[in-house]
């Protein structure tokens, strides 16, 4: 097993909290996590439709024979439990009792919030990151290798290539989870705007001219963005709300979590391909500041990252914003460093009056710096962290 950055949070967690809620993507290596973290709990997984229905026969003595402690895999196919969870939690305060997982963001965190807040402690897993990756000696020397292939842990575990794994789990995504958040009744228009979304990774999003391209209403791809979102398959990345006294974009950027995935999606079927690729430099944008993002979420953080964008055309691919203290951010996937690298970043520090170091991850191996700015190889993001 690849060790996971979030475990130590996650035990910490639970010596404080008497529920813990781990969520994120379908195969993130959530299960896996927490059955590692506390080897001698109970394991249910409410995929097994006999536990559901042993469960829902009697919620009590369902939890009350768990003394000991339990993992309660997607439990959000349950959620009757959440009530009884609730007062059970009440009448005994013991700390880390229960462990719950869930694919879905949405339907987890709303009956979280509804019974068990002040509760439960939420951990956000996401696929392996580069850290994790190098730590077991497992991370691709080739930056394009990485892309293509992903981080998805049973990449990594078995044999499995990328083009196989990434459209079975697509359909399976399509069929089970998007139609338990929402019933769609015509897949074929979702599929369509998925493989549409891919296309535009790491650009603004424009829902109008997705609708129209689709063929559906604007609201409807706007929930569609809603459900994607809930399931840790995108993330919106939100223009940073200081404008400095210039006219500033607003309209958030659409990346994909995982880069395998929007490879599948495109129809790119080896790694090579991505040399003469166009997404290649959006598929290295997104790895960056995705890597940021794990780097939060496995020491229990939410998300600080931004980007800024002028109507001139000067823009920052990502502003780390901590309590105000903001830290810019220029990713660029070729190996050799452009002086034209530092133009925004050093337009930006005029406007801004900003004092801190800011960085540059880009695709080569030498880390150097040149003023104030601090050039890093791709590998090493965990540095910003």
């Amino acid at each position: 097993m690849i060790q996971r950055q979030q475990q130590a949070k996650l035990l910490s967690l639970a010596k404080q909290f008497p529920v813990i809620s781990v969520i994120g993507p379908r195969q993130s290596g959530k299960s896996t996590l927490v059955k590692h973290s506390f080897p001698k709990y109970d394991y249910i997984s409410f995929e097994d439709i006999d536990n559901r229905r042993r469960a829902l026969l009697d919620m009590r003595g369902f939890l009350e024979q768990y003394s000991k402690g339990v993992i309660l895999d997607e439990v959000q196919r349950v959620p009757e439990l959440f009530s009884y969870l609730q007062t059970h939690v009440d009448a005994t305060g013991k700390k880390g009792r229960f462990i719950l997982t869930g694919s879905h963001n949405y339907l987890l965190q709303e009956k979280v919030s509804q019974s068990l807040a002040g509760r439960v402690a939420m951990l956000r897993l996401l696929p392996f990151s580069i850290k994790e990756l190098q730590q077991a000696a497992k991370l691709p020397a080739d930056v394009n290798k990485l892309l293509f292939k992903g981080f998805y842990p049973r990449l990594y575990s078995s044999k499995v290539k990328p083009t196989d794994w990434y459209p079975s789990y697509v359909e399976t995504y399509m069929q089970r989870d998007v139609r338990e958040i929402k019933n769609i009744p015509n897949l074929n228009y979702f599929q369509k705007f998925l493989h549409l979304l891919a296309g535009r990774h790491g650009q603004q999003l424009n829902l109008s001219s997705l609708a129209n391209e689709v063929g559906v209403v604007h609201n409807t791809v706007a929930s569609w963005i809603s459900i994607l979102e809930a399931s840790y398959i995108i993330f919106l990345l939100k223009p940073h709300f200081n404008n400095f006294n210039k006219r500033v974009t607003k309209t958030p950027k659409v990346y994909f979590y995982d880069s395998g995935l929007v490879c599948s999606l495109l129809g790119i079927e080896k790694a090579e391909q991505l040399n003469t690729h166009h997404i290649k430099g959006a598929l290295f944008e997104g790895l960056i500041i995705t890597e940021l993002i794990k780097g939060r979420f496995n020491n229990g953080l939410s998300n600080n990252c931004y980007y800024w964008k002028d109507k001139t055309g000067y823009e920052i691919d990502c502003i780390i914003d901590k309590a105000g203290s903001l830290t810019a951010v220029e990713i660029k996937s070729g190996k050799t460093i452009n002086a034209d690298y530092f133009s925004n970043i050093n337009y930006w520090k005029t406007i801004s009056g900003n004092k801190n170091k800011s960085y540059l991850l880009y695709g080569g191996t030498e880390q150097q710096k040149i003023n104030d700015n601090i050039i890093l190889p791709w590998q090493n993001t965990d540095h910003l962290i």
